[in-house]
């Protein structure tokens, strides 16, 4: 099954994301792989969301700054309990369809499919927190300066030795 990505924008935006897709392609080769040290049994694992997952009663992503300029995605990010439910969170995000989320946050945060790894031992652990930041940034420059040292700081402080990317 073939996922479009540019489903929830307009015909303009696509065109011009899908020829800024094209454009950076050439970097998509370094991405940065880091082999898992250590047996998996024993490993603690965060799960990081670009879905824009927020906890009620925190601080929402800025939706207004991007309806104002739909060029520019907010490049904070959110700390998420290991706990945290369905109910527990709303999802931000101006580009994806956040029904499915709404349902079902471990389509976007698979925290329970986690606690299923750690209960069959297959991983050792599910950190304390876990993060979700804006999967639409642009200009990346806040992202990768500001909020990444932070999130990297988080995993850090909760000793984890892998963390995976949940994309959307």
């Amino acid at each position: 099954m073939r996922i479009d990505g540019y489903r929830f924008v307009g015909a303009p935006t696509r065109r011009l994301m899908q020829a800024w897709a094209k454009r950076d392609a050439s970097s998509w080769d370094a991405i940065p792989w880091t082999p898992v040290r250590g047996s998996l049994d024993a490993i603690r694992v965060a799960l990081i969301s670009s879905a824009a997952i927020v906890r009620r009663g925190d601080a929402s992503f800025d939706q207004d700054g991007e309806r104002a300029d739909p060029w520019w995605g907010d490049p904070t990010h959110r700390v998420l309990p290991r706990e945290v439910g369905t109910g527990d969170v709303r999802v931000d995000h101006l580009h994806i369809d956040t029904g499915p989320g709404a349902q079902d946050l471990d389509c976007l945060l698979p925290l329970r499919r986690l606690d299923e790894l750690v209960e069959g031992r297959v991983v050792g652990s599910s950190a304390s927190r876990h993060y979700s930041f804006m999967g639409y940034i642009l200009e990346p420059t806040r992202l990768l300066r500001e909020t990444a040292p932070r999130i990297v700081e988080g995993l850090r402080a909760d000793a984890v030795d892998l963390a995976l990317l949940v994309p959307v």
